[in-house]
Formats: C-alpha cells, structure tokens, sequence
C-alpha cells in the first residue's frame, strides 16, 4: 500500500568545498513528513511496513535503509526535530572507530550525513539538524511524526508487536506494520514490549552502575591563540590544538575544585566553529538517565557548575579572559542507562579478537572507552580493537520476534557498549536494521528465524555492500592469540577484571603484586555475584585484603594466604599445578599470575 506523505518546502543554500559541502542557511523548518488531517485518531493505520522509533542519528539511518529499500516506512520522534542527544546535547565531537592500517571506518548513511555537514571532526548543531531532516524529506517511501511519544504497545501472544499506540497534539493514534525498529536511546520500545535487560554494569555485577553524564559548555569570544600557548607550555598537563579543535590538559582534574562535589572537570575537549567554543569535560555524577527528575535536576546543576567553571577559566587559564557562556544544551548528555538481551549479547572479547561474525552488518574499531562512574574512578579502557564486526544477531532482542534495537542501549556487553556506542557505529547498525527489516518483509521472516538463515543474511550483507556500507569478512590477529592461557585473559577481560588500555599490553612479563592478584579475584567475584550471592562474602574480604600490603610482591605463599582467607570456597585445586613452578623463586610474574587465576576459576 502506498504511504501517503507532503513534502514540506526546504529553502536553503549549500556551500562547496571539494567533495563536501555545508550548509549556510541557519533554520530548515522541521515539520511532519505526513498529512495528520488523513489520519483517523483512535483506529488502526495500517498502511506502513516498517516503524521506527527515535529519531536518534541510528534512527534516521534505519528509517533511510528501510525506505531505499522499497518498503514504506514511519519514522517517529518525541522531540520537534532530528538527531536525539546528538544535536539536543550539543554533542557536536566526533569519534571515529578506526580499523585495519588504521583506516577511519565511515562508510555508508553515515558518510552521506557527514559529507553534508562539512566532513569534519566537529559540525554545526543547526547544519546537523538540516541536514538529518533533508534525508528523510528527499526520501521516497519515508513518513514522519515529530514531537510524538509512544503511549502503548500491545504485543500478540506469538511474541510479535501487533500494535503500537501514540500520542500527538493530544490525540491518540494506533499504528501496525510488520516490523519495528527500536532506536530510541534508552530502549524504550523494547523494555514496554517485555524484552529482558540490565542497567548499566549490571551484566559484570555492579548493579546500577553508570558512566557519567555529561553537559556540553558553549562558550563565545575565547581567544584561540593563547589557547595554543597554553598549550606549548603544558600548563595544565601535554595537549594538542588544531584550527578546529584542542584536546588534552588532563591537569585540569587536578587543580580544578567542583562547586559540586559530585561532579569532576576531566581534560578538555575543545570543539572550535562558526557557532563558537564547545567543551566536553564537564562529569556528572548521580544521574539517573531514566528520571525525568533526575535529568532536569543534573542540567540544573551542570549549568550553576559552568558558571563557576567560566569564573575559574577567566583567572586560571589563557584565553578564556573574555569567555561569555553563549548557550545551553537543553538536554544533558546521557552515555548508557538499559541494555537490552538481545539473541548474540557482544562480548568485550570479540573487540579484544577483532572477530568477525557470520552475520556482521556494520564494523566497530573505537576504543571500549568506560566513562569514570563516580568522583574517585579513573574510568578505563578495557581494550583498543583493531577493527571487530557486529552481528545481525545483537539487533535482536530476545523475546520479541519482530523488533530490532540499534543505537547504545543495543545487544551489548556493558564493556562492549563503550566502543559500539559512538555515533559512525551506531547509524552503521541502524542502515543494517533497516535494510534487515526490508528483506525479513520480502522472505516472509520474523528477525529470530532470519538469525538463523546463513542465505538470507548473505542477502543482507550484499545489499548493504551495494549501499556502500562496508562488511566483507576480514582477518586481524589480536594479542596473546598464541598463548596457551588465553582463555584466561579472555575471561578476565569480559569479567571486568582486566582491562589493556590504549596498548592491550598486559605486562605479562613484569613482576605480580598482591593487589593486582587480589584485585583479578576480586572483580570476578563481583561479576558472578548474580549467579551466586555467596561470592558477597569473599568480595568482602579481598575487598580489605590488599590495602595493608598492596605493593607485596606476589609470592606463593601470598596466593596460598589470599586462598585459604576465602570465606567461600568454590573453586578448582588445580591452580596448585601452575604454583609449583614459583615455589622456589622470589616472586610471580603477571603471566604466572593470568595462569593461577584461570586454573582457580577453571578456565584453563
């Protein structure tokens, strides 16, 4: 059935350079992309094959893939334009996921957006905004419905959303299709529908457990030259400046005390453009991105703390002089709240063995960068991957047979989620999730079967190569593959124990310490907990082990000591076997130490 939509009038001028090209007008007015007046409030609207929800960049690129691929598609948004905390949060910084001989991998939907706001490392909020409403207006076969929010969804008793209820200019609006697609950033469709799911690291036993939020700085009349003196001298720690940007000046934690004691000022990342100065440092802590409360309360907060943040720049830092607060966003930046079970949940270890899955829809090449959850955490980066693929099966929730969730709340480890999350990978996951929901309608699939269906998803991946997505197999060795204890470090990694920073160098070969023994114990436990409330009895107790003798080198009779402490003792005496070769030597290395540990818990 055709989709009956008006096309809304775009007046605006284009600016080339090259290949790429930006936008000069400053307002595209953002209106629905349907006739309201042809809708009948309170019946069923039937007349769309797939809906997507959230109007997140992952949401565009799922609603453009699914219409460029011949079905009639519904793109539905609860705010008054496109490009969700992206443009709302003023989060204008790119990251950019990297692969093999360090290649930028942006390819697809996304390098189509990118081209259109400059292809840059930053870009303008209102060029952003244009240009994600552009695509869908230029679409064929692509409807649209801002400031509507999702009311109710009814789910059949073949685990299949039958109907999904909306509100708009107070009136109540009940559409069907064959598939959804879930993109809003908290996973919204998929938790009304009953599909299982964590809060932050709940998955690694730190039930509740989030990274910080963030309120972008908008600043004018900062001066850009001291800015890069500053710089040179290292005055608040090594940085670097470009024309468009300056990052670094992690000093800037220390000798910064918060109005607010729950909140941090980490190094500066300092985006530079026609709209002004833009900073991503400010942390939040406490934050709970599922309460509206909570959310308001935070950019309340973070907007008292970048008054005081422009009052300490103006005497502490060159350059910031004549710095005036030029905006707030109206949305603070909020990196992970659910994540959804999906049927493949994406293990930190197959960023940490660059693997490719049969059914890979999108690359992933962003360090697994962990946000500091409180005031004394640090953050971590978990591992640097050199280019890993990402499964049709982590768009499928379990439970719900005709849904698919893209975007940072999808089918992924809380680990994994640090490096899938970052814009290029999420809207490559969303063209995959559109062009997925097209072909399943042609085959007369649900997406669990379509999971299973090895011809079906080599379909998928060759479409998707002709949309210039990129996702033909690949191969890249990973480190310690050819270490026989590997399984070990694997286990650690996705325990939450074990982290490789930017290196993956594990030091394998450099002496062990008590805490770090206590410490691979120690996380363990607490990402098995949920499996075992025992194990609370030996996190109590590694949890006071080490601080009187942290820095005691590890010794046989340490571990013995350590062990035998155990209030819970559930584990395999085999490690006993690996002691044997330290018995006679003043201390064990950290290789020796991977060993024990795999042996206790029965990994190796």
């Amino acid at each position: 059935m055709k989709t009956i939509y008006i096309t809304v009038p775009i007046i605006f001028l284009l600016l080339f350079t090259g290949c790429t090209q930006a936008f000069e007008d400053p307002v595209i007015e953002a209106k629905d992309k349907i006739d309201l007046n042809l809708l009948n409030e309170e019946k069923i609207i039937n007349n769309f094959d797939v809906i997507v929800i959230g109007g997140e960049p992952e949401g565009v690129a799922a609603a453009l893939s699914s219409a460029r691929n011949g079905v009639n598609t519904l793109l539905i948004e609860e705010r008054d334009g496109l490009g969700g905390l992206f443009t709302y949060g003023k989060m204008n910084v790119l990251d950019f996921p990297h692969g093999i001989d360090n290649k930028v991998l942006s390819s697809g939907i996304f390098d189509e957006w990118h081209r259109m706001v400059g292809k840059r490392k930053s870009f303008e909020i209102q060029a952003a905004k244009n240009a994600f409403l552009t695509m869908v207006y230029d679409q064929e076969n692509l409807s649209m419905l801002l400031n509507t929010d999702i009311k109710d969804i009814e789910v059949n008793e073949q685990e299949k959303i039958t109907t999904l209820s909306v509100l708009k200019n107070n009136k109540t609006y009940n559409f069907q299709a064959k598939n959804y697609i879930d993109a809003t950033q908290d996973a919204d469709v998929a938790f009304l529908s009953g599909v299982p799911h964590f809060i932050g690291a709940g998955d690694v036993g730190h039930n509740g457990r989030l990274m910080a939020t963030t309120l972008m700085i908008h600043f004018k009349d900062v001066d850009w030259g001291k800015i890069k003196r500053v710089a040179k001298e290292e005055t608040f720690g090594p940085a670097e400046v470009t024309r468009e940007a300056a990052w670094g000046f992690s000093k800037l934690r220390e000798v910064y005390e918060p109005l607010d004691p729950n909140m941090r000022l980490r190094g500066f990342n300092l985006i530079r453009n026609d709209e002004g100065y833009y900073i991503n440092a400010l942390q939040i802590f406490g934050v709970d991105g599922l309460s509206d409360e909570s959310i308001q309360s935070g950019i309340e907060r973070g907007k008292q703390e970048t008054i005081h943040i422009l009052e300490w720049l103006k005497v502490n830092f060159p350059g910031f002089e004549n710095a005036k607060i030029a905006s707030y966003p109206n949305e603070l930046y909020i990196r992970e709240t659910r994540h959804i079970n999906s049927l493949y949940q994406l293990p930190v270890s197959d960023l940490w063995e660059n693997k490719y899955h049969w059914d890979t829809i999108a690359y992933g090449g962003y360090p697994s960068d962990i946000q500091s959850t409180s005031v004394g955490d640090a953050g971590a980066i978990v591992v640097n991957p050199t280019q890993y693929g990402i499964p049709f099966r982590s768009l499928v929730p379990q439970k719900i047979t005709n849904l698919l969730v893209v975007g940072r709340s999808g089918g992924y480890s809380s680990l994994a989620q640090g490096s899938v999350r970052i814009v290029p990978t999420g809207m490559a996951t969303g063209e995959g999730a559109g062009a997925a929901s097209a072909i399943a309608i042609k085959h007369n699939l649900d997406f669990h079967s379509m999971s299973k269906n090895k011809e079906i998803i080599s379909e998928l991946q060759q479409t998707l190569a002709t949309q210039g997505a990129e996702v033909e197999e690949f191969h890249a060795p990973f480190p310690y593959e050819d270490k026989w204890y590997y399984p070990a470090i694997r286990e650690l990694l996705n325990h939450r124990a074990l982290f490789g920073g930017y290196t993956n160098d594990l030091l394998e070969n450099e002496v062990a310490n008590n805490k770090s023994f206590s410490n691979l114990l120690l996380h363990t436990y607490i990402s098995m907990r949920n499996s075992n409330p025992k194990y609370d009895e030996n996190i109590k107790y590694l949890n006071h082990y080490f601080k009187s003798n942290e820095k005691v080198n590890l010794t046989v009779d340490e571990v013995e000591t350590i062990i035998k402490g155990l209030p819970y003792k559930d584990y395999s005496e085999s490690y006993k076997e690996e002691m044997i070769k330290w018995k006679d030597k003043d201390s064990i290395n950290r290789e020796g130490m991977f060993i024990i540990v795999g042996k206790f818990f029965g990994w190796i």
